[in-house]
C-alpha cells in the first residue's frame, strides 16, 4: 500500500524500515522453527534488523518534524533559550524535560535545544551501534564455539553481550520515552504514541522475553532433559515471535496506514499541470509558464480564516501590488489562469 501511494519519500522509505520489522521477524523464526541448527544465525540476522528499524524509526519522527533543521529549530523555540545554559530553579517549566525514576537521581533536566536533540540522537543511536558491533561479534564466536546463545556461562560471549544489550537498550528506550515527551504535541497529526508503543513493543519486549525464557531455563524452572535442550529454548522464542508477529502486522495497518498519502497525491501537483488543462486546446504559451513560476519578491503574511474570508481578490490585488509600489507575484493569492492576465497587465 505505501508503494503504490509512495508521495512523500522523505517519510515513506523511513516507515518501510520500520513495518517490514513484522515479515522479516516471522520469516526468520519461522525458518529457526523449521531447521534448529540454523536459529543462532537466524536470530544474529534479526538482531542486525533490529539495529536497521531503529535507525529508521528515529528518522522517520525527524523526517515528520520536518527534517533535522526544522526540528532544531522547534527544539530551541520551545526551550526558550540554547540549551547549554545551566537551569535556574527559577526558571520557567516550559521547555524542559524531566526525568523519570530512578534516572532523576543521577540527570538533572534537561532543556529543549540542540544540546538536547544530540543526546536523544546519540542515545538512540548508540543502540544502533552497539546492536550491529555483537551481532558481528557473535558470527565471529559462534564460528570457534564459544557464543553459547542463552546460557549464562562466563566463558562464553552471551552473558556478556546480554549485559551491554540491555544497559543499552535501556537507554535507548528511555531516550525514546524523552522525544516521545518532547514531541507529542507537535506530532498529534501522526498519533505518536500508537507508533512509539508498537515500535518499542516490537523492538524491545522481543529481546527481553528471549533474555527471561534463558534465565528461567539457567535457574532450572524447567527441569525436563527436553526442557533443558538448547533447541527447544531457542524454539519457545521463535514461536511466540511468530504470534507476536501475526498480531503485529494486523496493529500495523492503523498504526502506520498508507492512506494519507494516498490522499496526498490527489492533491494538485502545481501551477504547470493546472495551467496545462486550462490550455488543453491550445499550445503552452512559454512566456505564460515563464510568468506563472515567477518567484515571490517578498513572503505575504498569512490570513487567519475570518480574515481570509473577509478580504476579496480585488483588495487583495489593489493592497498587495498597487498599494506598495513594488512588483509582487499573484500567483500565492490567485489561481493560475488569473495569474497569467494579472501578471502580464502589472508589468506593462
Amino acid at each position: 500500500e505505501h508503494l503504490s501511494a509512495y508521495n512523500n519519500p522523505e517519510e515513506q522509505k523511513f516507515v518501510l524500515g520500520v513495518i517490514l520489522m513484522v515479515p522479516c521477524y516471522a520469516i526468520e523464526s519461522y525458518v529457526s522453527l523449521v531447521d534448529p541448527n540454523i536459529t543462532v544465525y537466524c536470530g544474529i540476522l534479526r538482531e542486525g534488523y533490529e539495529a536497521l528499524a531503529m535507525y529508521c524509526f528515529g528518522r522517520y519522527i525527524t523526517a515528520c518534524l520536518g527534517g533535522e533543521e526544522k526540528t532544531i529549530a522547534f527544539l530551541k523555540r520551545e526551550g526558550g533559550s540554547d540549551s547549554g545554559q545551566p537551569l535556574l530553579h527559577h526558571a520557567s517549566e516550559k521547555g524542559i524535560i524531566h526525568h523519570h525514576f530512578p534516572v532523576n537521581y543521577i540527570l538533572k533536566p534537561w532543556r529543549m535545544g540542540m544540546r538536547f536533540y544530540q543526546i536523544i540522537k546519540f542515545g538512540i543511536f548508540q543502540y544502533v551501534i552497539i546492536k550491529t558491533l555483537t551481532a558481528s561479534l557473535s558470527l565471529f564466536l559462534e564460528a570457534f564455539g564459544v557464543y553459547c546463545e542463552g546460557e549464562f556461562n562466563l566463558r562464553c560471549g552471551y552473558p556478556y553481550f546480554a549485559a551491554i544489550l540491555n544497559f543499552s537498550q535501556f537507554w535507548a528506550l528511555y531516550c525514546l520515552v524523552e522525544w516521545y515527551t518532547a514531541t507529542k504535541d507537535e506530532l498529534a497529526h501522526i498519533k505518536p504514541l500508537a507508533k512509539f508503543l508498537s515500535f518499542k513493543s516490537i523492538v524491545f519486549l522481543t529481546w527481553w522475553q528471549g533474555v527471561v525464557i534463558a534465565i528461567m531455563y539457567s535457574l532450572g524452572l524447567l527441569r525436563s532433559p527436553l526442557a533443558q535442550s538448547l533447541q527447544l529454548k531457542s524454539s519457545i522464542q521463535d514461536f511466540i515471535i511468530c504470534i507476536e508477529m501475526g498480531i503485529a502486522s494486523a496493529v500495523h495497518l492503523y498504526v502506520f496506514p498508507a492512506k494519507p498519502y494516498e490522499l496526498l497525491g490527489n492533491q494538485s501537483p502545481g501551477n504547470i499541470s493546472v495551467l496545462g488543462d486550462y490550455a488543453s486546446s491550445n499550445p503552452i504559451d512559454p512566456e505564460e509558464v515563464k510568468e506563472s513560476n515567477r518567484p515571490s519578491k517578498m513572503k505575504l503574511p498569512q490570513f487567519e480564516p475570518d480574515e481570509r474570508s473577509a478580504t476579496n481578490i480585488k483588495e487583495s490585488v489593489r493592497d498587495f501590488v498597487v498599494g506598495s509600489g513594488e512588483y509582487v507575484s499573484s500567483r500565492l493569492l490567485l489561481p493560475p489562469f488569473l495569474n497569467i492576465c494579472l501578471s502580464r497587465d502589472f508589468n506593462k
